[in-house]
């Protein structure tokens, strides 16, 4: 009996972790919702499916691989909730089993992989549920590392090539921290080939650069779309904006220790191994690629804890405290035999996914729900039959979601009446899908960030972009949706002088701009 569990004990780790990171992420990405994140590249990827694009048709500073990825979720599964949250849960699913097979690779049991893998699956994306774009860029940055350390511990080639693949994935879901993560291996793999130059090493990681590039150039070519207009909204105007926030980064002692502690906490072991076989006098190539597989994963993780502290956002990154754990455990038990410290770094490791996971999926903490009472949402499938099942509820109508969704539907039916031209302006990103239209906004998103401040070195630049796109697609009215107040279109429209404004109930605004001169 026991050589049969033995026998198939893998499969069954496998089964049950991809099966459980699957409907975990399914179950809380059904739970709650925070419009601006929740419903970030739903009409995106409704858009694409319709043959607009990023940078062309809409204004986008962030992630337009979600945009196509969504598009091709649409397409297989419909343009529904379903196929949305699918897209996340995939994700979840790709970090928890490559996470699975290389802890294994790297000398950890089954059973300790298979648990902290459960970990990983409960943190990373189920905060969230929906696709988004820091998750899905620190998880492709994650899997860039584990394909670096696949490199250094196995001495394969074909390793690298899946580098920069996923760098680049990471670097199009967003700028940071894939950008400081490609700078980080791009220095460790120059000082290894200076080291020990090999030929094949260099092709297969030039042919992972080439590959995904090609892909995205012909992307350019075929649907027309401007690499002048690329390089602005997605290079220069969000360094324009990084730099600022770079300037007035000054974490405090609460930010930046004891919001990371659990993390820095697990990183213990590791970092004591690393210090202790700095100064070792043992030159094995073996304990070398250790020693260099230790300092990616420290170095790493500090880039991520950098990177959230750059965002100022909900913290995403706490599914690194099992990752870590593991790593941890895994030299740890290779260097020192006491294991009475590694198994208490263990219990606060549990001890941590427990606390989050009630702080961030069941209290939604990242969703801006600590306090609200979920059992009180409604069915969003009153909206439209495409959101059924999903459990609405979000901060602005805690109390009262049912008055939300009547807002919506009023909104939706006055929508449908209106034969105007018209774009939306709005956090509830889900009206181009819902009501067919091929343009709803010159913009993917609507945030403080997104849209150049008039005093911005492209204001112009996109002013001349949202009003081209105005006058091509000969709009007639602009939709204000949601208790969120848009002031950026008095830099872009005289709205004094030109705008006649009708309000049909608290969540919609109407801006006539039939006599404006655009």
């Amino acid at each position: 009996m026991q050589k049969i569990i033995k026998k198939y004990q893998n499969s069954f780790f496998i089964l049950f972790l991809f099966l459980f990171s699957l409907i975990f992420n399914f179950y809380y990405g059904y739970r709650g919702i925070f419009p601006i994140d929740s419903f970030l590249i739903f009409d995106s990827g409704y858009n694409v499916l319709n043959g607009l694009h990023p940078f062309k048709d809409y204004w986008s500073i962030t992630g337009p691989l979600l945009d196509y990825f969504q598009a091709f979720f649409f397409l297989i599964f419909g343009v529904n909730w379903f196929s949305y949250v699918l897209h996340a849960s995939i994700l979840n699913l790709i970090l928890v089993i490559f996470s699975y097979f290389i802890f294994i690779s790297l000398g950890l049991k089954r059973a300790y992989s298979f648990i902290y893998c459960l970990g990983i699956s409960v943190l990373a994306y189920p905060s969230i549920g929906t696709p988004f774009i820091d998750h899905h860029s620190v998880i492709f940055s994650i899997l860039a590392t584990y394909f670096y350390i696949l490199f250094i511990k196995n001495k394969k080639n074909i390793f690298l090539f899946f580098v920069p693949i996923f760098l680049i994935f990471a670097f199009l879901s967003k700028q940071t921290p894939s950008s400081y993560i490609i700078i980080f291996i791009s220095i460790l793999f120059l000082i290894d080939t200076i080291y020990k130059f090999e030929f094949k090493k260099i092709f297969f990681l030039i042919l992972g650069i080439v590959f995904p590039i090609t892909i995205i150039f012909l992307n350019f070519k075929i649907n027309s779309i401007p690499f002048d207009n690329f390089l602005v909204q997605y290079f220069f105007y969000p360094l324009s904006i990084g730099s600022s926030r770079l300037e007035n980064l000054n974490p405090g002692f609460k930010e930046l220790i004891l919001q990371f502690k659990y993390i820095y906490i697990c990183l213990i072991p590791l970092l004591f191994i690393f210090v202790l076989k700095i100064f070792s006098k043992e030159k094995k190539q073996n304990e070398k690629d250790n020693l260099l597989i230790i300092f990616l994963v420290i170095g790493t993780t500090f880039i991520l804890i950098y990177s959230q502290l750059l965002t100022r956002n909900q913290i995403l990154i706490f599914f690194l405290i099992p990752i870590v754990t593991a790593f941890s455990q895994i030299y740890y038990e290779h260097y020192i035999k006491d294991k009475i410290f590694i198994y208490l770094i263990i219990v606060i490791c549990f001890f941590s996914i427990t606390k989050y996971h009630f702080r961030y999926n069941q209290e939604k903490k990242f969703m801006e729900l600590s306090g609200v009472d979920i059992s009180k949402s409604v069915n969003a499938g009153e909206i439209h039959p495409m959101f059924n099942n999903l459990k609405w509820i979000t901060l602005f109508y805690p109390k009262n979601p049912e008055k939300e969704i009547q807002h919506l539907i009023e909104i939706k039916n006055y929508m449908n009446s209106d034969t105007r031209n018209k774009i939306v302006v709005t956090d509830y990103q889900f009206f181009s899908a819902l009501l067919d239209l091929k343009f709803n906004s010159p913009n993917k998103w609507y945030d403080d960030l997104s849209i150049p401040t008039y005093n911005n070195k492209y204001f112009k630049k996109y002013k001349n972009f949202f009003i081209t796109k105005l006058k091509k697609n000969k709009i007639e009215v602009i939709y204000i949706i949601g208790l969120k107040k848009f002031n950026f279109l008095k830099n872009l429209i005289n709205v004094e002088e030109c705008i006649l404004d009708k309000r049909i109930n608290e969540m919609l605004l109407i801006y006539d701009i039939t006599n404006c001169k655009l």
